[in-house]
């Protein structure tokens, strides 16, 4: 295999597809999952048309640890190695803790945390053998929790402190381990966040035509990837929130909830 090969999870959607179509542009070959099998095809189908015909879809469930062994095996079996693993599947959610049901937190921990970590635990042996990259599609939230958001919150600041530790331990084997905040980005996260009882919200309390394009972010994740970066946040209103939240983190506090409660729709009422 003379292609480098990339693991995406995700890829049917937002940055992931972003992601999926920049990767096999630069010449990789690769692996995405999803859920939709509409939007799947139709990655697929973009795939096609920019002349890649290397590539392999999978549906796959993020906060499986099963299907997450699966889609790591299957990668080898087919190409033989892996040199960037991207984990960026994710879900959402905006409800107050006191009203939410506690299955809808464990579930926004097991896809976005959980299912981070299982697909590195799996890739991780052939990462070492290809001295390649783990990338972690964290948020803002990560450095910064939001109120109606305590779920999303826990699980991108687990995200993080995870892969802060695994960046050290591998630090001396050639890995790579960066960790990307992309800030807002006009993606499905916010349409399909997850309500009180873990209904899917059907829309997004922001204005996604006013936001970072999927393209560029992954543009930038690539760039930053090839230069080997530890973390990025992507904004200036990112690295304005974690410098603020620093240094005068109670009145943060106050900005915060005055930002999220002026929301449309937001449960502060």
């Amino acid at each position: 295999m003379n292609k480098p090969v990339a693991v995406i999870t995700g890829g049917s959607s937002g940055i992931g597809r972003g992601l999926v179509l920049k990767y096999a542009k630069e010449g990789y070959v690769v692996v995405f999952t999803g859920r939709n099998q509409e939007r799947m095809a139709e990655v697929e189908g973009k795939l096609v048309a920019q002349g890649c015909d290397s590539f392999l879809g999978l549906s796959s469930d993020a906060a499986s640890k099963e299907a997450n062994e699966k889609l790591i095996s299957t990668t080898i079996e087919k190409f033989g190695q892996i040199n960037v693993l991207v984990c960026n599947a994710g879900v959402s959610m905006r409800a107050l803790f006191s009203d939410l049901d506690i299955d809808v937190f464990e579930q926004v921990m097991k896809i976005n945390f959980f299912g981070a970590l299982y697909a590195t635990k799996f890739a991780l042996p052939h990462i070492l053998k290809t001295k390649g990259s783990i990338i972690g599609i964290s948020s803002i939230n990560g450095w910064r929790g939001t109120p109606a958001r305590t779920a999303y919150t826990a699980s991108k600041f687990a995200m993080q402190g995870f892969y802060e530790a695994l960046r050290t331990e591998v630090m001396k084997q050639g890995v790579h381990v960066m960790v990307v905040c992309p800030s807002f980005t006009g993606t499905n996260i916010r349409n399909n966040a997850l309500s009180v009882d873990g209904s899917v919200q059907g829309e997004s309390p922001r204005d996604e035509s006013k936001m970072m394009s999927t393209d560029d972010v992954a543009g930038k994740i690539y760039r930053a990837m090839k230069k080997r970066k530890r973390d990025r946040v992507l904004t200036m209103y990112g690295w304005l929130t974690i410098f603020l939240n620093k240094w005068m983190p109670g009145r943060m506090d106050r900005i915060v909830y005055n930002v999220m409660a002026k929301e449309p729709g937001s449960p502060f009422g």
